[in-house]
């Protein structure tokens, strides 16, 4: 019982947290986990990233959700979304040019997509949507800004499984996807958690 007791104190002093800090959300900011679907390993190796998996934030009066690309795209309660991921892990971006009626032009726009089927193909037209899509093209539509940038499949790390994958799927290796990394890497975004 020895190393109970200091443990107890630093939590009633608050030094030390149970549970993990709360991101200070805005609507408009991006979010990345990394998720536990059967594609996320396949886009951590081709990218070089922990993140495989984003979403628009949405802040109301009823609580934070994220507006997400899965199947089919969907608005999900924060606490959710978070748990859904690997660890409860989320790194939070925000686009340091865009103000409330621009993200909110955005989450207007992203929430006109809920329904819409994924697309595992990686298209680029609204009929289905993957999640980075989503993200990019909802912030362009809001604030006129197209983030992140485009990588052929070819180009990214793609393993032979992946390779065959895409095949599977007629997904051709030059088609341009925009990855969570890619927003990520994107220096019009500011860290605003962790």
């Amino acid at each position: 019982m020895p190393t109970a007791f200091p443990l107890l104190s630093l939590l009633a002093l608050g030094l030390v947290s149970a549970a993990p800090r709360q991101p200070s959300f805005r609507t408009g900011d991006v979010v990345l986990q990394t998720s536990r679907s059967a594609m996320s390993l396949p886009i951590q190796e081709a990218t070089s990233s922990r993140w495989s998996h984003t979403g628009l934030i949405e802040v109301t009066a009823k609580g934070v959700f994220v507006v997400e690309a899965v199947q089919p795209v969907s608005r999900t309660p924060w606490a959710h979304w978070r748990a859904r991921g690997e660890g409860g892990a989320v790194k939070v971006l925000r686009l340091k040019q865009l103000d409330p009626q621009a993200a909110t032009r955005s989450l207007e726009w992203a929430t006109g997509m809920i329904g819409r089927p994924y697309d595992a193909r990686f298209g680029w037209g609204d009929e289905a949507l993957y999640c980075s899509e989503l993200v990019v093209k909802a912030l362009e539509h809001g604030s006129g800004v197209r983030v992140g940038h485009f990588d052929r499949l070819d180009a990214l790390k793609l393993s032979k499984a992946s390779r065959a994958l895409a095949l599977e799927r007629a997904v051709p290796l030059s088609t341009e996807v925009v990855t969570p990394a890619a927003l990520e890497q994107d220096p019009r975004f500011e860290v605003v958690y962790p």
